[in-house]
């Protein structure tokens, strides 16, 4: 296990457990992290949660389920333990307290987002989401899709909730505040699987990562005024050191791709919808397998030793960040991609 600073980037942790960790989260910077068992020798029960203290070295909270741990995230207040089709809230205290249990619909990815005063996870209809109010329990469903959830990203300031359906070809996003649709993002028109959703530090910007190997950017619905958005300068074409070119066009632009066809009433919602400002290829090493935690990236072993990734994008101050396999991109607006 390893733990970097990210600006700068430099290593602040390295820990050999000598066996195998299948999930890690952080409590922001502090010394508690949440340890699931993995892989071929798992260091620890993959039914336990375990709190690592890593100032004092040892364990200090172990939480113990019937099934396999798909899931952990941390607060200051709460541990929130995702299992296959069941979500276990705890005050993170020690002991800890069990503060309530909700069923859900087959969650295998353990789809789940904490922020400061609510958490969103899948509800027991499929396609849908439940959205949980952390100081109060009170319970909000979101009919977000008609399909069962893929990916959902919250924004930091938790005002905003991001979600994609099997089908792939569309991210919906939402106000936690009154569960109303903010947005309806179109990522492509084939189906797809995605991998993952990020929103950036500002809650202006929107990037998802499919199995078509494509990163998309989008100018994030927000009720926030037009002119803070600064990330995303109109007119800018950029390209990567490798020869490929991401495009890139105004806001108005994006709403408009099809140009006249998208004020033609009566056409299909296709030529009318929202797409991504800016895109950018990345090359996999294989296809892509669905069942390794969460859209996050990670090796899955494959049967005859190769192994494939899965793309996860992380939205920074100046742009968008991720890894597929051994190759690390990074598409920074007015800058170049490099790969």
């Amino acid at each position: 296990m390893t733990v970097f600073n990210s600006d700068p980037c430099e290593l602040k942790v390295s820990r050999d457990f000598n066996a195998g960790i299948g999930a890690a989260e952080m409590l922001g910077r502090a010394n508690y992290i949440a340890l699931v068992g993995g892989g071929r020798q798992p260091k620890f029960p993959q039914n336990k949660v375990i709190i690592w203290d890593d100032a004092k070295q040892k364990a200090v909270i172990t939480l113990e389920f019937r099934s396999p741990v798909n899931r952990v995230c941390l607060s200051r207040t709460r541990i929130i333990v995702v299992l296959y089709n069941s979500v276990h809230i705890y005050a993170f205290s020690s002991p800890p307290e069990k503060l309530s249990v909700f069923e859900t619909a087959n969650n295998p990815l353990g789809l789940c987002c904490l922020g400061s005063k609510v958490v969103a996870f899948p509800g027991r209809t499929p396609g849908q989401v439940q959205l949980v109010e952390i100081g109060t329990g009170n319970v909000s469903i979101i009919p977000a899709h008609g399909t069962p959830l893929r990916a959902m990203g919250m924004s930091p300031d938790g005002e905003v909730l991001a979600t994609a359906s099997e089908t792939g070809t569309l991210v919906r996003t939402f106000s936690t505040g009154n569960c109303a649709r903010t947005g309806e993002l179109r990522r492509g028109v084939d189906q797809a699987l995605v991998f993952s959703i990020a929103i950036s530090p500002n809650s202006n910007l929107l990037a998802v990562t499919s199995d078509k190997s494509t990163l998309h950017i989008f100018d994030l619905p927000h009720p926030r005024p037009q002119s803070s958005r600064s990330e995303s300068p109109a007119g800018r074409s950029l390209r990567s050191t490798n020869g490929s070119t991401i495009s890139d066009g105004t806001e108005e632009g994006n709403k408009r791709k099809w140009g006249l066809l998208g004020k033609i009433p009566l056409l299909p919602r296709v030529f009318s919808d929202i797409y991504s400002f800016a895109s950018a290829h990345f090359e996999t090493d294989d296809n892509p397998k669905t069942g390794l935690g969460h859209g996050e990236v990670g090796p899955d072993e494959m049967g005859d030793g190769r192994n494939s990734y899965l793309a996860k994008a992380t939205m920074g101050s100046g742009g968008a960040y991720g890894k597929v396999g051994n190759v690390t991109w990074a598409a920074r607006y007015g800058m170049q991609l490099r790969i």
